[in-house]
């Protein structure tokens, strides 16, 4: 990958990760690792919105550990970039395709070994 293509993937894993902490501060109860929490909503004592408190607090659990997760792995693809392991597959060490990469910036994996681990082979 030449050092054009990785300074743009950089940029843009820096704008998503950006972009996945505003959204998750509004699930940010304190400071640290495990500083988000979501939750549940006190809607009222009726039978709807019982309901309501619990689908919203469903969704809101799945939203923030989906969150989570995408900031997980923009952080690793970034910590990889700084350690000059970006673009090498973690599994069979080769080089991962550029497009792959430009496509899915968090990939560590290529796609050959995906297939593998995700039985598509």
């Amino acid at each position: 990958m030449d050092a054009k293509d990785l300074k743009k993937i950089e940029e843009d894993l820096n704008a998503e990760k950006k972009r996945l902490e505003e959204q998750l501060a509004q699930f940010k109860t304190k400071e640290g690792a495990d500083a988000y929490e979501v939750n549940f909503p006190q809607i009222g004592d009726k039978d709807d919105e019982n309901a309501a408190e619990v689908d919203n607090y469903s969704t809101n659990l799945t939203l923030e550990r989906t969150l989570r997760s995408a900031a997980r792995d923009v952080d690793g693809a970034l910590k990889r970039i700084k350690e000059g392991t970006y673009g090498f597959c973690k599994y069979c060490a080769k080089e991962i395709d550029a497009k792959r990469l430009m496509a899915r910036p968090v990939s560590s994996a290529c796609i050959e070994c995906k297939k593998k681990l995700t039985q598509e082979v």
